[in-house]
C-alpha cells in the first residue's frame, strides 16, 4: 500500500514528539497511535499493533523501538533509521545540556538543593511505575509472582540485575507454559546465550562504556525504568563510574526530559567521558534496539504470536518487573535519608497513583523547588 505521507512529513512528526513528548514510554506510545492512527491516519490500526506487539517482545526501551518499527512500516530501512533518529535526538541534546550544566555547577549549593528534591520525587515515581507495571503484566498469573517476588528479593540482596537469573525465568515460563517439542525428543542443551559473556573489553574506557551499554540495550526488557536496576549495578557497584547520588540524578534527568527515558544513558555517558562518552553510550545503547526492530520487521506479523515466544517474553518481562521493584527498595534506602525526603517519595507516588493524568516533569518542578525551600529551611 503506497503512503499517504512523505518521508519527511514523518521525520518531522517523530522530532515535535521527541521534543514535547512528556510522560513515559506508555503515553509516548498513546501519542503515536492517537497522532498517527486516529487523527493522520498513516498508519492502520493493525500496523499499529504489529509494531507495539514487536515492541514489547524485544528488549530495550519500547518508545523507541515503535517509533523505528512505524518508520519502517512504508518506508523500510531508511523511514525506521530517520524515524528512530528524529525521534531521539531532540532529548539527546537536552540532556547534553544538562549535563555540561551539571559537571559546571554542580559543585554549587543550589544544584545540590535541586537534587534533594528531585531525587526523593524520583524514587516515588520509580515507585508507583512498578507497581503500575506489576499489576498489568503479571495479573493473577502464581509463577508469574513467584519470579517477581524471587527476582526483587535477589536485586535488592545484591543491588544488581543478573541477567541470567532473567533469562532463566523465561525459559522456565516457556517450558512449563509452552514446552517445545525437542525437549521430549532429544536431550536437553543449555542454549548459548545462557554460557558467560567473556569479551574482550580494550583497556580503553570509551570500549567499556560501549560494551556495557550494548548489554542495557540488548538484555533489557520491559519499559524505560527496566534500565534502572541494570545501570545501578553496573554504573555504581561494578565499575563505580557514578555515585548513589549520581545516579539518582541521572534518573532525575531522565524524568524531566521528554522523548524516550532511555536517553539518560547520554546525560551518564557525559559524565563518565564527556562528549564522546555521550555518544558512544547513546549509539550502543539504541543500535541493538535498531537491530531487533528492523531485522525481525518482515516476519513478525506471521511468526510473533508463536506461543513458546510470549511465554519466554511473560517470564522475561516478571523478571524484570521484579527487578525494578528491587532497584526501588535499594534507591531508596539510600536516598531516604530523613523525614523530609520520605514524605516527597510518598506524596509523590500518592498523586500519580490518585491522578493518572499528572505529568512527572510538573512533579519533578514541584519538587525541585521543594528542596530548595527545604534545603534553606534546614539550614
Amino acid at each position: 500500500m503506497n503512503a499517504s505521507y512523505t518521508l519527511k512529513e514523518l521525520v518531522i512528526y517523530f522530532l515535535k514528539l521527541g521534543t514535547w513528548g512528556f510522560g513515559g514510554p506508555v503515553a509516548l506510545a498513546g501519542y503515536m497511535h492517537r497522532d498517527l492512527v486516529e487523527n493522520k491516519k498513516w498508519i492502520t490500526e493493525e500496523e499499529y499493533k504489529e509494531g507495539l506487539a514487536l515492541s514489547q517482545l524485544a528488549p530495550g526501551p519500547l518508545a523507541a523501538q515503535l517509533a523505528i518499527y512505524l518508520g519502517y512500516v512504508h518506508y523500510r530501512l531508511a523511514g525506521a533509521t530517520l524515524a528512530g533518529f528524529a525521534f531521539i535526538l531532540p532529548s539527546f541534546i537536552m540532556v547534553l545540556v544538562i549535563g555540561y550544566a551539571y559537571v559546571s555547577l554542580g559543585g554549587l549549593p543550589w544544584m545540590h538543593a535541586v537534587f534533594y528534591g528531585v531525587g526523593a520525587a524520583v524514587i516515588g515515581i520509580i515507585a508507583i511505575g512498578s507497581y503500575r507495571l506489576t499489576i498489568k503484566s503479571i495479573g493473577r498469573d502464581k509463577l508469574l509472582w513467584s519470579i517477581f517476588i524471587v527476582l526483587t528479593i535477589v536485586t535488592f540482596i545484591t543491588e544488581e540485575e543478573l541477567l541470567w537469573i532473567i533469562l532463566l525465568a523465561g525459559i522456565t515460563v516457556w517450558f512449563v507454559k509452552a514446552p517445545p517439542r525437542w525437549l521430549y525428543s532429544t536431550p536437553a542443551v543449555a542454549p548459548l546465550f545462557l554460557l558467560p559473556l567473556q569479551p574482550v573489553v580494550s583497556e580503553s574506557k570509551l570500549w567499556q562504556i560501549a560494551w556495557f551499554f550494548t548489554k542495557a540495550g540488548a538484555f533489557v526488557f520491559g519499559s524505560g525504568l527496566a534500565i534502572v536496576p541494570f545501570l545501578y549495578g553496573g554504573l555504581v557497584k561494578e565499575y563505580q563510574w557514578l555515585s548513589e547520588q549520581q545516579f539518582v540524578d541521572a534518573v532525575a534527568v531522565a524524568m524531566i526530559t521528554p522523548g524516550p527515558v532511555v536517553i539518560t544513558v547520554g546525560f551518564i555517558g557525559y559524565l563518565i567521558a564527556g562528549l564522546p562518552g555521550a555518544a558512544v553510550a547513546a549509539l550502543a545503547t539504541f543500535i541493538p534496539c535498531y537491530l531487533f526492530t528492523v531485522v525481525p520487521a518482515p516476519y513478525f506479523s506471521k511468526y510473533g504470536k508463536h506461543p513458546g515466544i510470549r511465554a519466554f517474553v511473560d517470564g522475561v518481562t516478571a523478571a524484570a518487573i521484579g527487578s525494578i521493584a528491587g532497584a526501588v527498595l535499594v534507591l531508596g534506602k539510600r536516598t531516604l535519608l530523613d523525614l523530609p525526603t520520605l514524605l516527597i517519595a510518598l506524596l509523590t507516588a500518592l498523586v500519580l497513583f490518585r491522578f493518572r493524568k499528572v505529568q512527572e516533569p510538573v512533579i519533578i518542578i514541584i519538587a525541585a523547588f521543594a528542596g530548595v525551600v527545604l534545603k534553606i529551611f534546614l539550614k
